[in-house]
């Protein structure tokens, strides 16, 4: 029986892995798994060697703060895989802890095959890091056509497996007018993923919110949240009084109050590749301390935040950010928008031109399985 070891660093590459193994199993049934994963994973019975919960530590600064627990997970994940012995290491996103561990194990046994599904950002900073990771990585799955040009250059070994997130998908039929009890426009709200985020933005985006309600009176706000958030969420919600806002936690209702949504204001992130397949017109925002912007914007190359502005190379999708991420500006923005259909018209025929190019004729986790498979 063949061995792989999963190894990722924080929950989107643990639902990453899942779709991949599940994949995996089909073509593939004589395969044992062991991994460092979290709820996704679990639910296909693959045992995690530790909580996920216990190195996702997230922004610069609290990784320095945690630099030696963060160190001696790394030498214990190193240890697990050495007794587990795969055939393969297969290494999901997280690429500061994940490529740290896989080049450890790389050194200690080059007979185990190294994979890593979803490249490091190199375009955006840190381009010397393919050089490095040539020396320890077998194969690497990339999401976007674009990065093969840096992967070639080196001679890396690589496939172009295209964005999940871009994957077609059916969807039962959902009432959603049952569900929020109104018959509004909707505007969909991301205030991200991970509590430093939302304590951030969402003060922010109440305000916003209360600034088009005295403009309009046909709108309403759903906050897409992990069910991890929502009462924080909604927390804040109440704190605000605010009667055309609600909380929703339900990824099937989510992609459904997506669909029917008239725009979509987003944290930025690769949330906004689901908004821009949707064929929602939408903003984004970003907003961090300011010792980890400092930082960020002495390491980052790009002119641009949103992936759609980096393919681009211009601003389709307007970015607001740090100092000019406030209500204000985002009222003016995004009040511009609906008061010009055209302008929401030629910004989602924009990015449809764009995302053409990201897209494969496949899932990305059926090629993605693929590309694993070949080397048991």
């Amino acid at each position: 029986m063949k061995k792989i070891f999963i190894l990722t660093g924080e929950a989107s590459g643990d639902k990453l892995a899942s779709k991949v193994i599940a994949d995996l199993s089909k073509l593939n049934s004589n395969i044992e798994y062991l991994s460092v994963g979290g709820e996704n994973l679990k639910k296909l019975g693959i045992k995690s060697i530790y909580d996920l919960k216990e190195i996702t530590y997230l922004g610069f600064t609290n990784v320095i703060l945690n630099i030696f627990k963060i160190k001696k997970k790394i030498d214990e994940t190193v240890k697990a895989i050495e007794d587990f012995k795969p055939d393969i290491l297969l290494t999901v996103d997280s690429p500061d802890f994940t490529l740290r561990v896989a080049e450890r194990v790389k050194i200690k046994n080059p007979e185990i095959k190294t994979i890593h599904y979803v490249a490091p950002q190199v375009w955006i900073w840190r381009e010397d890091r393919v050089k490095k990771i040539k020396k320890f990585i077998d194969h690497i799955l990339l999401l976007f056509n674009f990065e093969t040009t840096y992967f070639e250059k080196e001679n890396i070994s690589h496939d172009f497996v295209g964005h999940p997130l871009l994957d077609v998908t059916t969807e039962s039929a959902i009432d959603i007018n049952q569900i929020l009890g109104k018959n509004k426009a909707l505007i969909s709200i991301f205030p991200g993923s991970r509590k430093s985020e939302i304590d951030v933005l969402t003060p922010i985006l109440l305000n916003f919110i209360k600034l088009m309600n005295l403009k309009y009176s046909d709108f309403s706000y759903v906050f897409h949240s992990t069910k991890e958030y929502s009462d924080l969420i909604q927390s804040y919600l109440s704190k605000n009084d605010l009667k055309n806002c609600q909380v929703i936690s339900d990824n099937k209702i989510k992609n459904h109050i997506l669909k029917k949504s008239v725009f979509a204001v987003s944290k930025s992130g690769t949330v906004s590749l689901e908004i821009s397949n949707a064929k929602i017109p939408s903003i984004i925002l970003y907003k961090v301390g300011l010792i980890n912007f400092l930082i960020i914007k002495i390491l980052v190359k790009t002119k641009f935040a949103n992936i759609i502005n980096i393919a681009a190379k211009k601003e389709i999708i307007p970015e607001l950010l740090q100092s000019n991420c406030n209500a204000k500006n985002i009222f003016k923005v995004v009040s511009n928008f609906l008061d010009n259909p055209k302008k929401m018209e030629e910004q989602v025929s924009n990015i449809q031109a764009i995302l053409k190019n990201f897209k494969t004729n496949d899932s990305s986790s059926t090629l993605a399985a693929n590309a694993i498979n070949k080397y048991l």
